[in-house]
């Protein structure tokens, strides 16, 4: 066999190329190769690839509800996937104040922050109304997603806005209602990082469940990601909100409020993507301190609480020391 020697020829006037493969979420990286790479006469080719998105799952997403870093992080070390953060319980502990509309978006905004930094799993956030007419809102969501969050809820309440599950709310009309969850939409497309949004209304309390339904509708032409028709007061209800309007569902689980909370398979079979509970958390969290503050009137020791070497780990301890070693 004879051997015959094939000489590659280069065109030595191609520019170079590199290649980027990136998560569909991260345009950041992409960004900062083509500075990089700028006035180097060098092609970029980027492929994308998906992104983790917890709505693909199958089943029901149980979504704990976080109010700061620490209540993130054991969300996080318990192993869930996802958690969100409500006005009502910021709100509640950062002001010790009621959710009625009390709290500014630079307050709730460096507690999306802070609580991004905490932890490595997706948190949804509550944007309110957006704080302020549909420019607002397109701010808001923004300045969310540059905050770190994964995604942000936008209601129709009229401001002041209220705690869904207490008295004295109201919705704008729908005209506002839907140009409020297209700039949101919007701006989950605008800049470097994406951002899901969960369209609310709280149209029932004042307006009955057809109403409530309809906007919903509408927000979900819109584009909005999961929709959300707060304090519905049955399970015949919720049948008829999954068989009517399509798309990602989320019910709100509040103990004692005006959800009948149904058992988490009852609530999958109906149909639901999301069920969150956003106050249980904080609600254990008043109970516990309550009784040890009792404890403490009575100059009784506190026995039910975590060991301080369970503390210190959980709040970072042991990853500050390596760090620290390194440096050494």
């Amino acid at each position: 066999m004879k051997r015959i020697r094939v000489k590659p020829k280069f065109n030595k006037y191609n520019s170079p190329k590199i290649g980027l493969i990136a998560l569909s979420s991260d345009y950041i990286i992409e960004r900062d190769f083509k500075e990089v790479l700028k006035n180097n006469n060098i092609d970029l080719f980027v492929n994308r690839i998906q992104a983790y998105n917890p709505l693909n799952k199958k089943e029901i997403i149980v979504m704990p509800g976080c109010f700061d870093s620490l209540s993130a992080k054991l969300i996080e070390k318990e192993g869930l996937e996802i958690g969100f953060m409500s006005g009502f319980s910021v709100s509640s502990t950062r002001l010790g104040m009621p959710d009625t509309g009390l709290i500014s978006f630079s307050e709730m905004a460096d507690q999306v922050r802070n609580i991004c930094n905490s932890t490595s799993i997706p948190i949804i956030f509550d944007g309110d109304t957006g704080y302020g007419n549909s420019v607002n809102v397109f701010r808001t969501v923004r300045g969310y997603a540059d905050a770190g969050a994964a995604g942000v809820m936008i209601e129709d309440q009229k401001w002041p806005k209220k705690c869904g599950h207490t008295k004295g709310k109201d919705v704008v009309d729908l005209d506002e209602a839907k140009s409020r969850i297209k700039a949101a939409v919007d701006a989950s497309k605008f800049g470097d990082k994406d951002i899901l949004i969960m369209a609310r209304t709280d149209a029932i309390a004042t307006r009955g469940l057809d109403d409530a339904i309809e906007r919903m509708k509408s927000f979900s032409e819109i584009g909005a990601d999961i929709l959300f028709i707060e304090a519905v007061k049955s399970k015949d209800d919720m049948k008829r909100i999954i068989k009517e309007v399509p798309g990602h569902h989320m019910i709100n689980l509040i103990e004692d409020g005006d959800t009948p909370l149904l058992e988490i398979n009852e609530l999958e079979e109906i149909g639901y993507k999301i069920a969150v509970m956003p106050l249980t958390l904080m609600s254990a969290s008043v109970k516990t301190m309550q009784a040890c503050l009792k404890n403490m009137k009575n100059k009784v020791y506190n026995t039910n609480v975590s060991k301080f070497s369970e503390l210190r780990d959980i709040v970072g301890f042991n990853e500050y020391y390596e760090i620290e070693d390194k440096y050494k």
